[in-house]
């Protein structure tokens, strides 16, 4: 959808994305799931390394971090969003049952929520006529909550989502410190995880339109910093 907006007497072209808000609730869940499943693997993966050079001790402490993780991230992803979902639909439920009660009170409630957002007393009311000719459980919905009408999230969506990207993120730690010399084993393992993270980071920050670079730099040190306790904490105990 475009919006014409007249400045200096020329016409510039906003483009709108009505499809924002779904696809950063989906980025989130991704985004979320990948970079757990990167830095907790990898550090379960090096503090197992750094106390033994078993290889079938490393490969069960991974499986069993990939696992864990994957379905915890999952569960967690579904109770949050269904909560969510449920709040959203109760608000919708909430505002038809108080316009088919008192629909002057509800044309009041929208009229008030339009001031409290910003709108001037005019601006207001001329909103709120023209939402009560169309639709108005939108309007007085998407005002006063700020939730998108008729566009809840889906948690199995979510958890899906969380779900694959935390396994296939917890793949770069796993596979790396499984197929170095034992020699090389973590050091390899750190230089992989640091590029992986650093590929999310300006990922995540590209398709939410935020700079890359402190969504990079956060990455790397929370998955530095991850390794180097897990590997000390390996040190600690090592056979």
């Amino acid at each position: 959808m475009t919006k014409g907006i007249g400045t200096m007497g020329e016409e510039k072209i906003v483009q709108k994305d009505d499809n924002f808000s779904g696809r950063l609730n989906i980025l989130r869940a991704s985004v979320l799931g990948a970079n757990d499943g990167i830095i907790s693997v990898a550090g379960v993966v090096i503090g197992v390394a750094s106390a033994t050079t078993n290889i079938w001790f490393i490969f069960l402490s991974g499986l069993s971090a990939i696992l864990a993780g994957a379905f915890s991230m999952a569960g967690g992803e579904y109770v949050s969003v269904s909560t969510q979902k449920d709040t959203e639909e109760a608000a919708v439920k909430r505002e038809k049952a108080l316009l088919l009660t008192d629909s002057e009170k509800a044309r009041r409630s929208l009229h008030n929520a339009y001031l409290k957002n910003g709108e001037c007393e005019t601006s207001a009311e001329l909103l709120t006529r023209k939402a009560f000719l169309k639709s108005p459980v939108k309007a007085m919905v998407e005002e006063k909550y700020g939730i998108e009408y008729e566009e809840f999230v889906n948690p199995w969506h979510a958890a899906v989502s969380s779900f694959f990207a935390f396994t296939i993120g917890s793949i770069f730690p796993v596979i790396t410190i499984l197929l170095f010399p034992v020699t090389i084993r973590i050091p390899a393992t750190v230089i992989v995880v640091g590029l992986a993270l650093l590929m999310t980071g300006y990922i995540s920050a590209r398709l939410g339109s935020a700079p890359t670079r402190p969504a990079m730099r956060r990455n790397l040190v929370v998955g530095l910093l991850t390794m180097l306790v897990t590997y000390l904490v390996g040190q600690l105990f090592s056979v």
